[in-house]
């Protein structure tokens, strides 16, 4: 089959990314693989969606270095195909880095995804779910039991006032964006910085005020969910602890936060139990859970990543069992036809 990953921009993808990891594992299986950029896509007159793609080269690529200098080759002449000459597409863009920049870009993933969908192409995450999934906000539609407290408001005496109620301190962080960019831990209200954090925080748009979680010290949890249930394969998880850097309250990879293995506890099994329903109804193919104590925190539907860590942690090839679902979707795809909907084919 052919697999066509949508990402931000084929110059940013870098050998140690998740979707490089898939993009390899996909090939190691006899799978034909090309990227997609926001501005590929094509709607004709006559109504036919077509996409301009990087083709990756037939060849046996054996680390994700070569693999990533293939595709930069490849992203120089790209070739056109009709989207229905597509089997899958796989939404692996971040909306919230062409927020500013590329406003146009932000959505392109989920507009185009919405019209493959409707032509029979397989598009994971499902683009309607996507929709609703782009900013934290969709965090509070999940049960109030996996959440911390929280309060999402532009309004100053709204934030302090919370903050003040809540005396082991708060986070305030933008609804929008990613990357753990303006995330500040305010122990009380009365900090002196306080409005230079809502002014540094606030300028994306809303803020999220949530109550600080003391076992956040040591770093939060990513459980990847497959299929709306936790992925595993040779008895491990896929779940790794992100453990902030010194004096940091951010514990993301990109913010110089550090990887480490993990025990998955029945309590992060149960959360993950809790917040399936949705994920499935959602057509939520592949997320990642960040876990802190006995609360959900985020919801990564977009480009949950770390699988490249976790092979190297647990020598443990999670990409391969991802691909290997998709398969499965393809097959199932064959027999009913468009009689079984994208959104519920996603998560089966």
């Amino acid at each position: 089959m052919r697999i066509a990953f949508f990402v931000n921009s084929i110059e940013s993808e870098t050998p140690g990314y998740t979707t490089t990891a898939l993009a390899l594992a996909a090939f190691q299986r006899s799978h034909s693989v090309v990227y997609v950029e926001p501005g590929d896509f094509i709607l004709r007159p006559d109504d036919g969606l077509a996409v301009s793609v990087a083709v990756l080269p037939d060849a046996s690529y054996k680390t994700p270095d070569r693999l990533h200098a293939a595709l930069k080759d490849a992203a120089k002449q790209k070739k056109t195909f009709a989207i229905s000459d597509i089997d899958i597409v796989f939404l692996r863009n971040d909306p919230s880095l062409d927020a500013t920049d590329r406003p146009w870009a932000a959505n392109a993933g989920v507009m185009f995804g919405r019209l493959a969908a409707e032509r029979g192409v397989i598009v994971v995450n499902d683009p309607d779910g996507l929709g609703q999934a782009q900013s934290k906000l969709y965090l509070q539609s999940f049960p109030e039991a996996v959440r911390p407290a929280t309060l999402i408001s532009r309004n100053i005496t709204e934030i302090r006032a919370f903050i003040d109620k809540h005396s082991k301190g708060c986070i305030v962080k933008p609804l929008q964006g990613s990357g753990g960019k303006n995330v500040f831990h305010i122990a009380k209200p009365t900090d002196s910085n306080l409005n230079q954090i809502f002014e540094a925080a606030s300028g994306a748009g809303y803020l999220i005020a949530q109550v600080y979680i003391p076992e956040a010290k040591a770093g939060d949890v990513r459980l990847f969910l497959m299929n709306g249930l936790p992925l595993a394969r040779d008895g491990n998880y896929a779940a790794f602890r992100r453990v902030p850097a010194k004096g940091d309250v951010r514990s993301n990879i990109h913010a110089a936060g550090t990887a480490r293995k993990v025990k998955v506890t029945g309590t992060m099994l149960g959360i993950a139990e809790m917040v399936r329903p949705k994920l499935i109804n959602d057509g939520m193919f592949l997320v990642g859970l960040d876990i802190v104590g006995d609360k959900l925190l985020e919801i990564n539907v977009f480009t949950p990543g770390g699988l490249t860590r976790l092979a190297v942690m647990y020598k443990t090839d999670f990409a391969t069992s991802v691909i290997i679902a998709l398969e499965e979707k393809r097959t199932l795809r064959q027999a009913y036809g468009t009689a079984m909907t994208n959104s519920r084919l996603a998560t089966l």
